[in-house]
Order: C-alpha cells, then sequence, then structure tokens
C-alpha cells in the first residue's frame, strides 16, 4: 500500500479513503499480503485526473460504477460488428472528460454504453467512430447539451438503420448477385445530398 500510494502521489490515508469508498478493486492477496498492480496505479491516476477536472468523489464511484458494468469491447464489436469504414478511438477516462467538459456524467456515459458508442478496455475507454466522437464533442462545444446529443443519437440510429434496410431490400430484390460494399458509396452518396437538400429547406427557414 506504501508503495502503491507513492507511485500514485497520493498518502496512504487517502488511499485507504479511496478503498473505503471501493473506488479501487480490492489488491490480490497472498496470506498477509496485499499485493497491487499497474491497474490500480491507472485506476489512481484516473481518479486525480478527474478530481482535476473539478468531478466530485460521489460523481466518479458513479462513473466507476458504469464503467465495471458497461460492456467490453470485445462485447461492443461482437454486437456491431466491427467497423469497415469507421475507426474507433482509445481513450483514457480523463481524455474522454477533456472532450466532454463538464458533461461526462454517469447518465450519459450509460447512454452511451447503451447506444453502443463506447465499450471499455481494462482501464481505457474505446469509442466506436472518431466521427462520431469529433461531432458530438463539436455539437458540445456549440452549446448542445451531452444529453440532447445523445438522445438525437438514438433518433439518427432509428433512421440510419431504417434507410440502410430500404437499400439492402431494394439489391436484394434487384441484384442478388451485386456486392453490398459496392451500395455503401451509393447510399451514402443519396442520403448526404438528400440530408443536405432537407438543410437548406430548413435553413431558409429560419
Amino acid at each position: 500500500m506504501d508503495e502503491l500510494a507513492a507511485a500514485a502521489g497520493i498518502t496512504v490515508r487517502t488511499l485507504r479513503f479511496y478503498r473505503e469508498r471501493k473506488l479501487i478493486p480490492p489488491p490480490r492477496r497472498e496470506g498477509r499480503i496485499a499485493w497491487y498492480d499497474e491497474h490500480h496505479l491507472a485506476r489512481l491516476r484516473t481518479i486525480t485526473g478527474l478530481l482535476e477536472r473539478g468531478h466530485t468523489l460521489t460523481a466518479i464511484a458513479e462513473l466507476t460504477d458504469a464503467f465495471e458494468t458497461g460492456r467490453d469491447v470485445g462485447e461492443l464489436l461482437g454486437l456491431t460488428g466491427e467497423p469497415t469504414e469507421e475507426t474507433p478511438v482509445r481513450l483514457t477516462p480523463e481524455e474522454l472528460a477533456d472532450y466532454f467538459e463538464g458533461e461526462v456524467t454517469p447518465e450519459n456515459l450509460q447512454s452511451a454504453l447503451d447506444l453502443g458508442y463506447i465499450g471499455t478496455d481494462g482501464d481505457e475507454i474505446v469509442h466506436i467512430s472518431r466521427r462520431l466522437l469529433e461531432v458530438s464533442a463539436a455539437l458540445v462545444r456549440e452549446g448542445v447539451p451531452l444529453s440532447e446529443v445523445m438522445a438525437a443519437g438514438r433518433q439518427v440510429r432509428e433512421h440510419a438503420d431504417a434507410m440502410a434496410e430500404l437499400f439492402m431490400t431494394i439489391l436484394r430484390t434487384h441484384a442478388p448477385e451485386s456486392d453490398p460494399d459496392k451500395l455503401r458509396p451509393l447510399a451514402k452518396a443519396v442520403v448526404e445530398a438528400e440530408l443536405s437538400l432537407a438543410m437548406d429547406r430548413r435553413i431558409g427557414k429560419l
């Protein structure tokens, strides 16, 4: 415990307090000896980083619980399939907090986990798409609450699934021998063009 506290830059008393609050997992025990490892050190550094960013210990405990009960990245990719175009991004909890300053709450984190936007891999967070991460962060910087971004993402997911099914039905009906991957850029072009036109119509009404 003394060695772990020194490596983390905290006091033993603080470390004991974190253990009592169950902010770090218990050590591995061999007889009367308690062994801590790099996972414990990474967790302590995460706690310190989140405290520096204004999170309370209660909020950190809730975030930790959400991380530990959320699906890991293997399960995430198993459910969604390995992205063929989207690039996953690895983040520390502190880096995620920096992307969405003041908006990383247990509720928002749970929404992101439920949507399959993020998964966990040890002490790291994996976001399924760099583009979605960057766009979400940009919307938050414009003043849109992250909870509203999550809600919009859920609606967009439903419409995107419906559009994907529409194009796949067309392909299965009229060109069953075609490679579905060849349809991807065509479908994207149609959706992007229609969305652009729809935005023009809405902007014109402002």
